[in-house]
């Protein structure tokens, strides 16, 4: 059960990242790596774009 409660949380926290990252004002081909890479790496991909690169995605990507 707390492991289907964890993987609710990680989609969640996906479907959120990606939603994000297509509002942003870069390129489209640079916004669809971006959430690739953020589905690819799972857990690891979403820790680090929500401490790290969140506020600062949109200026790395453009």
């Amino acid at each position: 059960m707390i492991g289907f409660i964890i993987w609710i949380v990680g989609v969640v926290l996906t479907i959120k990242a990606a939603i994000e990252i297509a509002g942003m004002n870069v390129s489209l081909w640079k916004r669809i790596v971006a959430i690739i890479l953020i589905l690819a790496t799972s857990w690891l991909g979403l820790i680090f774009y929500y401490l790290i690169a969140r506020g600062r995605m949109e200026s790395w990507l453009s």
